[in-house]
């Protein structure tokens, strides 16, 4: 399973689902709940978190792994 979180528009308010996933993993009523509740999701599991628009375009991307920056080379 990927370790790229996804928070997007679901309903009147916000979900997490994972890349690749069908389901949405949660529900929340604002996209700051979403991004909060993914967050915790990605530290814990060193991924990443995708923040979403109401329209669907990325807005924003956080990684919480080893993502070496800059990269070597």
């Amino acid at each position: 399973m990927s370790k790229r979180i996804h928070v997007v528009p679901h309903g009147s308010g916000w979900a997490t689902r994972r890349e690749g996933a069908t389901r949405v993993g949660s529900t929340h009523s604002t996209q700051a709940d979403a991004t909060q509740a993914a967050r915790g999701t990605a530290i814990r599991e060193r991924g990443e978190v995708i923040i979403h628009r109401p329209d669907g375009r990325i807005r924003d991307a956080n990684s919480y792994g080893n993502d070496p920056f800059p990269p070597k080379g």
